[in-house]
């Protein structure tokens, strides 16, 4: 049989499948082979189009819990994370998980569009964030009143799917909606629209509002709600022994990115080299979190800033990506390096932190002992890496700051236009190709307490940056789908210099009185 992707990406299709890569290696997908392993251990695996990061895994079949007979095999499509339906006749090989990321290739007309964004809920009467009872309410009214599908773990509601669109719960709360793979701009910004107009519906007679922005402004950990997901009391457990911040990052951070295609191993690595690159730069364009405890933090990106010190095992600029050896086989390298969270195993969470992929490739996780990872598990785990750019089936654009609505349809334009577009995927290159690492990481060190006034080469970021913005709006004009308007929002901080993050400090030294209250009202959706 074929199992076929309902939007047109990489699929597993008629006799043979292959994704050549530059190094010449070629991963073949049979599916008419008596046996296959390549097919036993891809089995129950998401081969929808370009799903979010957070979007439920699974075989996609158009609903949840739905089965799908294979041979002697039963596939179940469960809510994420991906639960083993198949345990693999034989132990996974590097070559396989090579496969999994190289099985993401797929040509020019079938590159989609997925952005994500997360956003603060808080009570109107007293700004303090939605509790998770608050949450469950909103999420079955949702549910109820617009036909979403609901994501349960055990007796609570954690999440809601509605076709390739879902909304997921961040550690303390925030609210995130995965988007649908969508061809265009105007798409994109619409599905923005809709989602933003159904929550209001349900949220506004709550008494509760959201909040556009990339920090909680003021409240403490402490007064932040934790939701009942077993990967994040894992998560929880283990950050403090990583990093100083990760708790932060946890429960009082919110993004927004985008999820981007490639058409081969080399596409790939152009468009993460200039991803990396570039990052900073989409950081201080989009800088929105310059508030921490009710004052100013010294930060305009403090969420940036968190990442340097949350875990820098599984975070940062990856070097590596710019080393002539680069390619599907070395990211895999990589990620069996960084530790574990977690196994799903009988719908629940085994903790794993700290341990080594690579022992449970061996069989020999202390944990599970003589148990072998499948393909579900090697999704899981991708999902644990956090660089500035994240490589899965897919490329995630990491370095924004959560804002205002219009802004969650700039961020998606600024990268189409770079990444999507030839000519200025190119010149990206070709501006970029003589910066050091240590330029790299200097720049990511300090744009997010600098923004475009961070010092480079013999100017400021900004003059980078303006040149930039031109390159992402030629690119959208090639497309021809008239999106360039999409990128108003960024074209205004490169020609003032001015990020958002500085606006709100201008408003809090001013008008504000210097008080954040009211940057719940200014940056309210």
């Amino acid at each position: 049989m074929a199992l076929m992707s309902q939007g047109g990406s990489y699929c597993i299709q008629s006799d043979l499948t292959r994704c050549k890569t530059a190094h010449g290696a070629v991963y073949s997908f049979s599916n008419n082979g008596e046996g296959s392993r390549i097919k036993e251990v891809f089995s129950g695996l998401n081969f929808s189009p370009l799903s979010s990061s957070k979007a439920t895994t699974g075989l996609h079949l158009g609903g949840m819990g739905k089965k799908l007979k294979q041979g002697n095999q039963m596939i179940v499509a469960a809510s994420p994370p991906t639960e083993d339906a198949v345990i693999a006749a034989e132990p996974l090989t590097k070559e396989d998980l090579v496969g999994y990321l190289a099985s993401g290739c797929k040509p020019k007309e079938k590159w989609r569009i997925g952005t994500e964004h997360e956003k603060f809920g808080f009570e109107f009467g007293t700004l303090r964030p939605m509790k998770y009872e608050q949450i469950a309410e909103l999420l079955y009214g949702i549910s109820e009143r617009f036909d979403w599908d609901k994501i349960m773990e055990g007796d609570y509601i954690i999440g809601l799917k509605q076709g390739k669109q879902s909304i997921s719960l961040e550690p303390g709360g925030q609210f995130e909606l995965s988007g649908a793979p969508l061809e265009t701009l105007h798409q994109t910004c619409a599905e923005v629209n809709s989602h933003l107009y159904q929550v209001k519906a349900v949220a506004e007679e709550m008494g509760i509002g959201f909040l556009g922005i990339g920090f909680q402004p003021k409240w403490a950990i402490k007064d932040i709600p934790i939701m009942p997901k077993g990967r994040y009391e894992i998560m929880r457990n283990y950050m403090p022994k990583v990093g100083t911040l990760g708790l932060d990052m946890m429960f009082r951070t919110c993004t927004v990115q985008v999820n981007l295609d490639f058409s081969s191993e080399a596409d790939m690595i152009r468009k993460f080299r200039a991803g990396l690159s570039l990052q900073p730069i989409a950081t201080a364009l989009f800088a929105n979190s310059p508030f921490t405890d009710g004052k100013p933090n010294g930060f305009l990106s403090m969420r940036s800033h968190i990442w340097t010190d949350t875990d820098n095992n599984r975070s940062g600029m990856l070097p590596f990506v710019f080393d002539d050896s680069f390619s599907f086989e070395r990211y895999v390298e990589y990620a069996l390096d960084v530790p574990m969270y977690f196994v799903y195993r009988k719908k629940r969470y085994i903790d794993c932190a700290g341990l080594s992929f690579r022992d449970f490739m061996a069989g020999k996780l202390p944990t599970l002992p003589g148990e072998y990872p499948n393909l579900n598990d090697w999704e899981n785990h991708l999902t644990t890496i956090f660089p500035e750019v994240r490589l899965k089936r897919y490329l995630e654009m990491r370095g924004a700051d959560g804002g205002p609505w219009r802004r969650l349809c700039a961020l998606p334009a600024f990268w189409v236009g770079l990444l999507y577009d030839e000519v200025s995927l190119q010149n990206v290159l070709d501006m970029t190709a003589d910066w050091t690492m240590e330029e790299r990481q200097m720049l990511r060190n300090k744009v997010p307490k600098s923004g475009l006034k961070t010092p480079f080469r013999d100017g400021l970021l900004k003059h980078v940056a303006q040149d930039v913005v031109k390159l992402a709006k030629d690119g959208l004009e090639r497309r021809g789908y008239k999106e360039t308007g999409f990128l108003n929002e960024v074209a205004e901080v490169v020609r003032t210099g001015v990020t958002p993050a500085e606006k709100l400090l201008e408003l809090y030294h001013g008008k504000w009185g210097q008080s954040v209250d009211p940057v719940f009202e200014e940056l309210l959706y």
